[in-house]
């Protein structure tokens, strides 16, 4: 079974997945927020995910983040939709930054490096390969 991140945002949610093993993770899509609920569904009629990770605003003393309060109506909804799955979060501090610092040094063209869906995208794996790997321990 698959593990499933999320890099939620108000504009754009990105989504990230793990191959069946859990050891890889890789980009899945960025959805708006209006869509997330028809894209899972879809999505979870083809695939078995085990687990949902959502990324953890957090400012850099530690607390939430003023963000913080949307991404826990979207758990909220998430966790009410999909009882049956648990919700882990991890500190996605810096995240968006990692993801863009790699996305650059990666050799894209400037105009495919500013995407914001890829950034997004990006960071939901970086949020799933750290929830990953803290399992590994």
């Amino acid at each position: 079974m698959r593990i499933m991140a999320f890099d939620y945002g108000t504009k754009r949610i990105g989504l990230a997945v793990s191959d069946s093993l859990q050891i890889i993770a890789s980009p899945l899509a960025t959805v708006h927020p209006e869509e997330i609920w028809t894209y899972l569904a879809d999505y979870l009629s083809k695939e078995e995910v085990e687990t949902f990770v959502v990324g953890k605003p957090l400012q850099m003393d530690g607390t939430a983040s003023e963000s913080a309060q949307h991404v826990v109506g979207f758990k909220r909804k998430l966790r009410r939709t999909y009882p049956h799955i648990p919700i882990k979060e991890v500190d996605e501090r810096f995240t968006s930054k990692i993801a863009s610092h790699a996305i650059s040094q990666s050799g894209m063209k400037k105009h495919k490096r500013q995407d914001k869906q890829l950034i997004d995208q990006v960071s939901a794996v970086l949020i799933l390969q750290t929830y990953m790997d803290s399992k590994s321990f």
